[in-house]
């Protein structure tokens, strides 16, 4: 388990707010903005991460691979319409 402290929940106008040390911070990564969420009796905090977050990677882990490729290359077409009409 990480590093822990204690701190008092302290009322700001309607709401309230907790202050989280820097180091706790610091240890999960946490930006400006987060994600909180309520599991049985406990309150998850997490940084927020986008929605493409490490895609890069995979995506250069796949051209490794070779799993890269598309997947519809081979269908074969049912009608010269392809080749006749379309402009390339």
């Amino acid at each position: 388990m990480g590093t822990g402290a204690r701190t008092r929940i302290v009322k700001i106008g309607n709401s309230r707010g907790v202050r989280i040390p820097k180091l706790l911070l610091d240890q999960a990564q946490l930006g400006n903005e987060i994600e909180i969420e309520v599991q049985g009796d406990q309150l998850i905090v997490r940084p927020v991460r986008g929605p493409r977050r490490g895609w890069d990677e995979r995506f250069a882990e796949m051209a490794r691979r070779g799993d890269d490729r598309l997947l519809d290359s081979e269908t074969v077409s049912l009608s010269s319409w392809d080749q006749d009409e379309w402009e390339w």
